[in-house]
């Protein structure tokens, strides 16, 4: 049953994970490169080391703050419920 309850909790902390890695990536692309936006992977103006790389950084960065959000979702769950959620 716990589990069941926990499934909407669990959507709502992986779109709030989704929305703060975007801007935790924003802010580190910007102080790292200078500039306001990473490049697409299909810009003529950058070559494969500047994608790839902005690419591995975004992967980095988006699963340490989904991690992050989705295990204190679950701590959080814990502590309300005292059933950890599986």
């Amino acid at each position: 049953m716990n589990k069941f309850l926990y499934k909407p909790f669990s959507i709502a902390f992986s779109v709030a994970g989704g929305v703060a890695a975007g801007f935790v990536f924003k802010q580190v692309w910007r102080r790292l490169s200078g500039e306001e936006e990473a490049p697409a992977a299909t810009s003529r103006e950058y070559g494969w080391a500047e994608v790839l790389a902005a690419a591995a950084l975004q992967g980095a960065i988006f699963a340490v703050v989904k991690a992050a959000i989705d295990r204190g979702g679950a701590e959080g769950v814990r502590r309300l419920t005292g059933d950890w959620p599986d």
